[in-house]
């Protein structure tokens, strides 16, 4: 995508798997998204609609380019093509809205009484039968131009619904996970299939009950079914059980169910994948999953060809020759997938190097990151080839010694692979891959009398290959599981060690013949394995008298590391204005705070902070004191005090007024 256009042409010339990309109908896309694609039953035109704004274009196949383009009011939840050609079209929008329109453009709006989520159209009667977020099926007449009689139905919510284009059964799917059926003749419900209930089988997991989210006729008897959990059931009209679940296993809701008849197979499709299965045995045919996710799929009428709208402004056309040959407005793709199979080329593309954050850092070229030299991708970038090349030059201009010392090196292990060679342990669990070796050697020895074949060995397992390299795994034979678990292992890795010990002399002195170590043969060596039990049993025993004499000796060291060091009393600061009264204040804090809310009323209830006291209304009325603060109390004793004090000021110069008075009148 940000390749330049002078680059892409070049690209072009030199790329194949470009020159065999081909653009079938020019600017087959939509400005942002697509959510609805279908083709006229001519064949002419493939008609889409998406966003944003919301339009609907209109594609002349003959012409292999777009035909017109209109934009809508509001957005498109689905439509339906009611003619031949383009002249007749339906569009149900989601503000209720219901718009026709006709070869020359916009017709005619009305609106239906219930957001709509699907509509078929009727053709002996030409009625619309809408379904929606209501338990009522809304019919409009298109030759009357009215509203009908609704058909009332037991679901809360509709999802989707279609008409059997063979006997014209109207069939619905519902948000409680069922399927009713309803002749459009006498308006009567026919059928009732619950068909949340049949998608749960033994291997399905489900976090909610499965409501309809796709419906399909197929023929006179056939109806496949897609719920919102991702399984496809496929039922036959004359019995209520399916014939086959099939699980698409990512839980997401089936968009779109086709039928393919030249090959029998079903094609269902998720927002993640569109599957084709054979709905005779259910297996798999074959399954694409798109960079985008899938809003719908629509197969061109007999024919191999597949196209899906997706929530990407490009809607992509898949040909798939298994499934028929190519429309006759693009026959020439028949004649190129044949030359493509006789002449299968590859190239690489060469122009760009792929690079991750940790080889920046190493190429010293971190601080180019956000510049216009790399282009983010994944978890890289992409570089031009020449800077990487020379940046590689410049940070390690050995590199052609290191590489031709390197060619030298497998030069000399390949004419050593020719010798006999030691055994080769690795850096890292000696011990073990010493006791597996002598394990598959007896294996090996058991095998050959039984003439059974070899099992794989650990050593060789890429799986256990970071036990025998990361120092990470060493096993700590002096940890208390180790010498419980493995009572014996004392006698068993002292001769292991022994012959650990011959081996690397034998590998250090540079033998190449490998011989036994000398010392006892192999069938002492075997029988003084086989301990009888009561062997064992003293051997855990001394092995619990070890460790309980270890940790008793542990215990006396830490006890007198604790004697000798001195305790210093620990100091704690109170924070300016609260006043220190105990440690219990803190620690009744706490306590009170890990209580539950109903515990801390009950408390300052009986403390008489709180009263809780019921309405005539039936509610509760709660009447609560607010605690005093340490600060606050102080200063309302203060004020106290403060008033104390000058009302017996008061009280002085009154007395003090009524003396003089009365001295005055004696005088």
């Amino acid at each position: 995508q940000w390749l330049s256009d002078r680059k892409k042409r070049a690209l072009q010339r030199k790329d194949v798997d470009i020159r065999r990309r081909i653009e079938l109908i020019q600017d087959f896309e939509m400005p942002t998204v697509s959510t609805k694609i279908k083709v006229s039953r001519d064949g002419q035109y493939i008609m889409a609609v998406g966003t944003y704004k919301p339009r609907v274009r209109c594609f002349d196949t003959y012409q292999l380019s777009q035909k017109f383009e209109r934009c809508l009011d509001s957005e498109v939840v689905t439509f339906e093509i009611l003619s031949d050609d383009y002249s007749k079209i339906v569009f149900l929008q989601y503000g209720r809205f219901v718009e026709f329109h006709s070869q020359h453009g916009h017709y005619y709006r009305t609106r239906i009484p219930k957001f709509g989520r699907d509509f078929s159209y009727h053709y002996p009667s030409c009625d619309l039968y809408f379904v929606g977020a209501s338990s009522e099926v809304y019919r409009l007449n298109l030759e009357q131009g009215r509203f009908l009689n609704s058909l009332q139905t037991d679901a809360s919510e509709s999802n989707v619904c279609d008409i059997n284009p063979v006997h014209f059964l109207f069939a619905m799917g519902t948000a409680e996970g069922k399927v009713e059926c309803w002749d459009p003749r006498t308006r009567n419900r026919v059928g009732l299939l619950d068909c949340a209930l049949s998608s749960v089988t033994a291997d399905t997991e489900i976090e909610g009950l499965p409501s309809i989210s796709a419906l399909k006729f197929d023929g006179a008897l056939s109806m496949a079914v897609g719920t919102s959990t991702g399984q496809v059931l496929l039922y036959d009209l004359r019995s209520s059980n399916p014939l086959i679940v099939k699980d698409h296993h990512y839980g997401l809701p089936i968009k779109s169910i086709q039928f393919q008849h030249q090959l029998d197979l079903i094609i269902s499709a998720d927002s993640r994948i569109i599957k084709m299965w054979n709905k005779d045995t259910g297996k798999i045919f074959t399954s694409m999953e798109p960079e985008h996710d899938i809003n719908d799929v629509c197969l061109y009428p007999n024919s191999g060809m597949l196209m899906t709208a997706n929530e990407a402004p490009k809607m992509n056309i898949y040909y798939i020759p298994v499934l028929g040959p190519a429309p006759k407005w693009c026959s020439f793709l028949d004649n190129l997938t044949e030359e493509l199979e006789e002449n299968p080329e590859s190239t690489v593309y060469d122009d760009y190097k792929f690079v991750t954050r940790k080889d920046l850092e190493n190429l010293g070229l971190a601080h180019l990151i956000g510049s216009s030299l790399l282009r983010a991708y994944m978890h890289g970038f992409f570089m031009d080839i020449r800077l990487y090349h020379k940046a590689k030059m410049m940070a390690n201009p050995f590199a052609y010694e290191e590489y031709r010392r390197e060619k030298i090196r497998q030069k000399i292990e390949e004419t050593r692979a020719q010798r006999v060679q030691l055994k080769k342990l690795p850096k890292v669990n000696k011990e073990l891959a010493l006791k597996l070796i002598e394990e598959e050697g007896e294996e090996q020895q058991v095998a050959r009398k039984r003439k059974q074949k070899n099992l794989p060995s650990l050593l060789k397992d890429d799986r256990f290959k970071v036990m025998f390299e990361n120092p990470d795994f060493q096993v700590d034979e002096q940890s208390e599981e180790f010498r419980l678990l493995n009572p014996l292992v004392s006698k068993i890795s002292e001769k292991r060690k022994r012959k650990l010990k011959i081996l690397e002399e034998l590998e250090a002195q540079g033998q190449e013949e490998e011989e036994e170590p000398e010392g006892k043969a192999s069938d002492a060596e075997s029988s003084e394995s086989s301990d009888d039990e009561k062997g064992w049993v003293e051997e855990v025993r001394k092995q619990r008298k070890l460790l309980r004499q270890e940790e008793k000796l542990k215990r006396q060291e830490r006890f007198k590391e604790d004697q000798q060091t001195l305790l210093k009393p620990q100091f704690f600061e109170i924070k300016e204005g609260e006043e220190f009264r105990s440690f219990k204040d803190s620690a009744k804090k706490q306590k009170l705070m890990k209580k539950t809310l109903e515990d801390r009323l009950k408390l300052e209830e009986t403390l008489g902070t709180l009263n809780v006291s019921d309405t005539t209304v039936g509610s509760k009325q709660a009447t609560f004191k607010l605690k005093k603060s340490e600060q606050q109390r102080k200063q309302q004793e203060a004020e106290k005090q403060h008033r104390q004090e000058r009302k017996a000021l008061r009280r002085s110069a009154g007395h003090l007024k009524s003396k003089r008075g009365r001295g005055r009148l004696f005088h």
